[in-house]
């Protein structure tokens, strides 16, 4: 397996495919790598070069115990980027992965950026705060934080259903793909997974957002049940600098997989433009 060693000893985990620009794909919670095996391939076959990694502590990185927020997130990537020589790049994040992208490309993309990508993201903040009276009552985080830590396996079964709003009247439900969320989610650590609740629902990207130079597209799902469209995507946009959205009406939360041919055809016709 492709691991890179960090500098505080944590191994990550990456698929590296193929040859020409690079692409590489950033997960969402609890996920891994693997949540973009269809992207992967279709970009692969695209004349691509794909790379995605395991955040440190999900999927077959070191379960950590330490440095599981968004800043050494980041300087995980940078150190992987570095590795790889990666340069010309587009990174492409989903929900937690795209906090991760903006933190990325803000502090460590200069020169090795050249577009940035966040779709379903958790950008730019989602707790409720004073100066984010909209946000989502730390409650709901604590919710979170409960199941994963107390009945995890059920939990993410569980979570599963308005992820992919699955529990929408009317809709087509892929066992599989439910199935493939819980394998990667249980892959992963259970202590890394509780920290990044913290990560992905306190920190705040406004900053970030405002110092990215590069363009920036955001693909956010409208009936987004995980990650709420107004308060994230409809905000982010308006922050960067070249910025474009894409919303789309009816999606959900894990539309990357579950409606891949779209969202591959629109992060194509951006790359290419």
């Amino acid at each position: 397996m492709s691991k890179i060693t960090v500098k505080d000893g944590t191994e990550i985990y990456y698929k590296d495919w193929g040859t020409g620009q690079p692409i590489v794909f950033h997960h969402g919670w609890p996920l891994s790598g693997d949540d973009w095996d269809t992207q992967m391939m279709f970009f692969l076959n695209q004349g691509f070069r794909v790379i995605a990694h395991d955040r440190r502590g999900h999927g077959r990185s070191s379960q950590t115990a330490e440095g599981n927020d968004m800043d050494t997130y980041a300087a995980d990537v940078a150190e992987l980027t570095q590795a790889l020589d990666l340069r010309d790049a587009i990174h492409v994040g989903h929900s937690t992965g795209g906090g991760e992208v903006i933190r990325y490309v803000a502090k460590y993309g200069q020169g090795r950026v050249a577009k940035a990508v966040l779709v379903s993201a958790v950008t730019p903040l989602m707790l409720k705060t004073e100066d984010n009276p909209d946000g989502i009552p730390m409650s709901v985080f604590d919710e979170i934080r409960e199941g994963t830590a107390t009945k995890r396996s059920q939990f993410f079964q569980d979570f599963t259903m308005p992820f992919y709003g699955f529990n929408r009247e009317g809709a087509t439900i892929s066992q599989g793909i439910r199935d493939n969320w819980w394998r990667q989610g249980m892959m992963g650590g259970i202590k890394a997974h509780y920290d990044c609740i913290k990560a992905f629902s306190e920190t705040d990207f406004t900053e970030d957002l405002k110092s990215v130079d590069v363009p920036v597209l955001i693909l956010h799902g409208e009936d987004d049940q995980i990650v709420p469209f107004e308060l994230t995507g409809a905000r982010a946009v308006k922050l960067v600098k070249n910025g474009k959205l894409i919303s789309y009406p009816g999606f959900p939360h894990g539309m990357p997989a579950t409606e891949a041919a779209t969202i591959n055809a629109d992060l194509l016709a951006f790359i290419r433009e």
